[in-house]
């Protein structure tokens, strides 16, 4: 490894460190999805030091355009300001992760010693066609095929499940008492044109 692809690695593992400590010790979620975004970045860094092209680009897409982006949505639904409630846990997982945490980091000190003192030797060629989109399409469909129909599936039930929980439960309103409205179940209550207390406002 020459000295600029060691000093790439560097970068990019001290984005994925840094992005994953901010996505944890955040407080604001917001602040929590950036870091979670710079650590898929590093992430996708370390796939194009390995010659994984593909997988990089599919970093980039899946996870931070598209779930990084969910992750957003959801919180701008639920509200920006909210806090996370360090005191609602007790500290023992916080040891734990701090124990991984040095463990790792650790390991990975050693690893980089014993690297640059030329004690780790480079791994065999790799095979022609590993990590390339034809290698990754025909190796997913001859032996992964059962675990991607079954992640479909998965992902099927999940969406049938949130268009249900979506809907809420709809109450018949002859069920009611007299001059009782019915009380929306789901759903966001805003403070538009068609809100209840816009149309409480007008009457």
């Amino acid at each position: 490894m020459s000295k600029l692809e060691l000093t790439y690695f560097g970068l990019c593992t001290l984005l994925v460190l840094g992005g994953g400590v901010g996505t944890v010790a955040a407080r604001n979620p917001i602040r929590g999805a950036m870091g979670l975004l710079a650590a898929i970045v590093g992430v996708a860094g370390l796939f194009l030091l390995l010659s994984a092209e593909f997988l990089a680009i599919i970093q980039i897409l899946v996870y931070a355009g598209a779930v990084v982006v969910l992750f957003l949505f959801v919180i701008m639904l639920l509200g920006p300001s909210a806090r996370y409630r360090r005191d609602a846990r007790t500290a023992i997982p916080r040891y734990i992760g701090a124990g991984v945490f040095l463990a790792l980091a650790a390991s990975s000190i050693i690893l980089l010693a014993r690297a640059g003192k030329g004690e780790i030797t480079t791994l065999g060629q790799a095979p022609a066609g590993l990590g390339t989109i034809e290698g990754l399409g025909a190796e997913l469909f001859r032996a992964g095929i059962i675990p991607f129909e079954l992640s479909g599936a998965l992902l099927l039930v999940a969406v049938v499940g949130a268009v249900a929980v979506a809907r809420g439960k709809q109450i018949d309103p002859t069920l009611l008492p007299p001059g009782e409205a019915p009380k929306p179940t789901a759903g966001f209550t805003g403070t538009g044109p068609d809100s209840p207390e816009a149309k409480e406002g007008l009457s």
